[in-house]
């Protein structure tokens, strides 16, 4: 690895270090750096437990236990400067013994991780927000045989790299991350890199061992409430933009149970919810600074008893101190699933859509106005 010096247009060789030279340890510093950024193994993962041992009759330990987006656990095992011969067999084992959790129980282990390591939180909420559903019912965690194994290490033997071709070829989806250390000046810097299967070759390995599974993937629950979700919003849309609804005479279907629109103030957008009990309009302060969420929701909430007046109804406020996001939310309930309840279901979105944006218009407007003018003063 080198650093480019521009002024000079010259290479300098980076220093590579062993994890030993440096005196890093494996759970105190490896195991922490991929805790608290997983995603720097090329995916969003979602760490439930470290150093997880609550397996019957035996104490071992696995590094790390993580879920990714298709709700497989993922077993990541880290060593440092040497894999070290049996790292497979204890990777094989630790997956064995998590392939019966139930959705229960990996609930449970994530809500002990966070009790423990995070200072608490919801971990049903953080499971929804992670895999992007509303309810916990609609995910399908730890399915079948679909148990992933991750290994990381500065140098793999080759009976570990052998034995790891062997297990893709069988279908069992498992990776190879190599990381090296490096030195620049006193700064350190860690390269993290897939070596097993290539990332060229991931996705054709990962289809083929899948193929036999399709079937099965395409009668899963989830794509059933997706198809479900996207024949709603087909009709939602039909009727909104016969009711002549402006801000979403644009917007396509989608399978997702919330369809966005424009409010005018930067990713801060009217929605429309669709779930299996009830209907809801909301507000959304999405923005990526939650100063400016919570700032945007507490100039709104002084004008509260006016806004609800102007809505017609009192409306549930949610400025979530622990989140990024705040919400303004007003619902109805439904049998959303029951396609007779449809109509209604439509009418009541379309009605209190437009009520919704007719009420907040001109405020939004308003504290647009006042976010630009101190960009500018910053600026």
């Amino acid at each position: 690895m080198f650093r480019v010096d521009r002024s000079q247009n010259r290479l300098s060789r980076l220093v590579q270090k062993r994890f030993s030279d440096l005196a890093l340890r494996e759970r105190d510093h490896l195991q922490e750096w991929l805790a608290n950024q997983p995603d720097a193994l090329g995916e969003e993962l979602l760490i439930i437990q470290k150093e997880f041992d609550g397996f019957d009759e035996t104490r071992e330990r696995l590094d790390l236990l993580a879920l990714d987006k298709d709700g497989n656990l993922v077993v990541i095992e880290n060593k440092l400067d040497d894999s070290g011969r049996d790292v497979t067999w204890q990777a094989l084992k630790y997956t064995a013994y998590v392939s019966g959790l139930t959705k229960t129980q990996i609930v449970d282990i994530y809500q002990q991780y966070l009790d423990r390591f995070c200072g608490g939180g919801n971990a049903v909420a953080r499971l929804c927000e992670f895999m992007g559903v509303e309810d916990l019912g609609e995910i399908h965690l730890n399915p079948g045989t679909d148990q992933r194994m991750i290994f990381i290490a500065a140098n793999f033997r080759r009976e570990v790299t052998a034995t790891v071709l062997w297990l893709l070829s069988r279908g069992i989806r498992a990776q190879c991350f190599k990381v090296t250390p490096f030195m620049l000046g006193e700064e350190l810097i860690l390269d993290i890199q897939q070596i097993i299967p290539t990332p060229e070759a991931a996705d054709f390995m990962i289809g083929m061992s899948t193929k036999d599974n399709e079937e099965k993937v395409t009668h899963d629950t989830q794509k059933q409430r997706h198809k479900l979700r996207y024949e709603f919003w087909e009709a939602a849309l039909e009727r909104l933009r016969a009711d002549g609804v402006e801000i979403y005479r644009n917007i396509s279907p989608a399978r997702n149970h919330w369809l966005s629109a424009g409010s005018g103030v930067r990713s801060c957008p009217y929605q429309m919810i669709f779930s299996r009990d009830e209907a809801r309009v909301e507000l959304n302060f999405g923005r990526s600074e939650a100063a400016e969420n919570k700032w945007l929701f507490d100039q709104l909430f002084a004008q509260k008893d006016q806004l609800e007046a102007r809505f017609g109804a009192p409306m549930t406020w949610r400025r979530m101190d622990d989140n990024k996001q705040s919400l303004i939310v007003f619902s109805q309930p439904f049998d959303g699933y029951n396609r007779e309840a449809w109509p209604a279901m439509i009418d009541w979105l379309s009605a209190h859509i437009q009520k919704l944006e007719t009420t907040f218009r001109d405020p939004l407007a308003r504290l647009n106005r006042q976010l630009r003018s101190h960009d500018e003063e910053e600026a």
